[in-house]
């Protein structure tokens, strides 16, 4: 079997190494599982190749990009063989006149945005790990990021996909046009499947014209249900900021105690922005956005147009992740999605929750589109914590979904939230889903153990 592999992409791609497979075991969750081998294709055929091989002897494959998923959806749980598809990272076409850009799957999200840049263009989406998060993988989790209010997620710019299929069958489908009503729309199905359904091999993506001014605010509220109603006015106000975000209290305390950055003692703090291609655009937009803000009673706002001043407001948001981890042992992110209505409502009931348990959960994300990000901190080796935070995590997915929220906004199901899947989707649905898995992977070889669908 490995002379097999060895055929197709040649020693160079191939390891069954321990020390080279450990960095496979995991990803950005807290799921750990070590593949059986890695394999590093180059082009779709050795793709194909690899695939008909592990479908004809039942060896489970796991698409991979820059590993960056904070669910465990390239976690190997079954082993099998990893298919790490950085490789595969060239720019293929950038056609401005048509509005599209065609990659491989292992392009860096970053690198293609630099390129477009030189036209005029972006690609919208920007995930918090776009310095290294692959085309491939935003597509495979329906990435979404800090402009998903006003740019939408990955999906929204899906064209067109070449899928390998768990048979070694290569599928084109998609357009390369801005419409297209042309049979099922099965390019979509893909999107959000976690490599589920077929490994994504390259992408055809719209691209917008890139914002050529913007300018920022920051806000910090006393009362969380401020903050939440300030959001919820600005995303009903007939304008749209391309960023709203939220931290509260012990987000805010973290960063104040860890970093060098000066805030003021806040149950909760917005990060706005608008942008356009003229300064009228930008500042028209942003006067009705701080009229909102100086309305629901703010302790303070600040505001910046010039490029460093901007940057040096955003350093609060940057910070949050980080110092976050650096205070706990262990911790858990999670992105439960409400309506934008019910934001009050859920980040009130996240520190209900929080305080009932005595496990600590600071909350901070994308709330113009109703995505937060709880980052539950706990010791991993403290079994009662664990058991707690178990309970915490579940409380969440439960208050999200009865406030007519989704389980995941952007970091998708992978194993760490396969278990809560009945939660949200009904026994009708689950049980399609799995007859959709079962017709295209009839062996079950393509990221097995995930979503709740074996």
């Amino acid at each position: 079997m490995i002379k097999k592999i060895i055929d197709i992409v040649g020693r160079d791609n191939f390891t069954e190494q321990l020390e080279e497979l450990v960095p496979y075991s995991y990803d950005a969750s807290m799921n750990v599982h070590r593949p059986d081998a890695a394999v590093w294709p180059e082009t779709t055929e050795q793709v194909q190749a690899i695939v008909q091989f592990a479908n004809e002897y039942k060896i489970p494959v796991i698409p991979r990009g820059a590993g960056t998923s904070l669910s465990g959806g390239v976690v190997p749980i079954k082993g099998g063989i990893i298919i790490d598809l950085s490789k595969m990272n060239k720019i293929l076409e950038i056609s401005i006149e048509n509005r599209y850009a065609r990659v491989e799957a292992g392009v860096v999200c970053d690198d293609l945005n630099r390129q477009l840049a030189k036209h005029g263009f972006v690609f919208p989406p920007d995930p918090a790990s776009s310095t290294v998060s692959t085309i491939g993988g935003n597509v495979a989790t329906n990435a979404g990021g800090i402009k998903g209010a006003k740019y939408g997620t990955t999906r929204d710019y899906v064209l067109g996909l070449q899928v390998v299929l768990p048979t070694g069958e290569l599928m084109r489908t998609g357009a390369y046009t801005m419409k297209s009503v042309s049979g099922y729309d099965l390019a979509k199905l893909f999107v959000g499947a976690e490599g589920t359904l077929g490994i994504i091999t390259e992408v055809t993506l719209k691209i917008n014209p890139l914002p050529r001014h913007a300018m920022t605010a920051v806000a910090t509220y006393t009362k969380l249900e401020d903050a939440g109603k300030a959001i919820f006015q600005t995303m009903t106000s007939g304008v749209i900021p391309s960023v709203m975000e939220i931290m509260d209290k012990v987000t805010l305390r973290s960063i104040k105690e860890n970093t060098d950055i000066p805030l003021p003692d806040a149950e909760a703090m917005i990060l706005t922005e608008t942008d356009g291609f003229t300064w009228e655009e930008v500042e028209a937009q942003m006067e009705v956005v701080l009229r909102i803000l100086k309305n629901n009673h703010p302790i303070e706002i600040k505001t910046a147009r010039d490029e460093k001043d901007r940057l040096n407001l955003w350093k609060t948001r940057k910070s949050a992740y980080a110092t976050l981890a650096r205070v706990s042992n262990s911790f858990v992110l999670d992105d439960v999605t409400v309506p934008i209505s019910k934001i009050p409502d859920l980040l009130v009931g996240i520190q209900e929750i929080s305080q009932r348990h005595g496990i600590v959960v600071a909350t901070f994300g994308h709330a113009g589109d109703g995505n937060l990000h709880p980052q539950i901190l706990f010791d991993e080796y403290d079994p009662d914590q664990v058991k707690r935070t178990h309970q915490v995590e579940e409380e969440i997915f439960r208050l999200a979904i009865a406030l007519n929220g989704t389980l995941s906004g952007e970091h998708g199901i992978g194993l760490s939230k396969a278990n809560y899947m009945s939660l949200e989707h009904d026994a009708v649905e689950m049980e399609l889903m799995r007859r959709i898995k079962k017709t295209l992977d009839p062996n079950n070889i393509m990221n097995p153990g995930k979503r709740a669908l074996d």
